[in-house]
């Protein structure tokens, strides 16, 4: 369970470099993009939410990369 952990903070960092990278100082500018609620979106960052795919591809498409760019940490 250690491992899932580790890789799901990576991935939050991940998601908060891009969101950063493409001017979006706030989860909730990110959280409006992407349809979610903000408190979600902070919960993947933090690295306390297990995000589907569909999730994934949400994110992707608001923060405009592609899924592989979410998985380059």
């Amino acid at each position: 369970m250690k491992k899932r952990s580790e890789n799901l903070k990576k991935f939050g960092k991940r998601v908060i470099e891009l969101r950063h990278q493409k001017g979006f100082s706030s989860q909730m500018a990110l959280a409006n993009r992407s349809g979610m609620d903000r408190t979600y979106v902070g919960g993947i960052e933090r690295g306390e939410r297990n995000p589907t795919f569909e999730i994934i591809e949400k994110l992707a498409k608001a923060l405009d990369v592609a899924v592989l760019e979410l998985f380059r940490f």
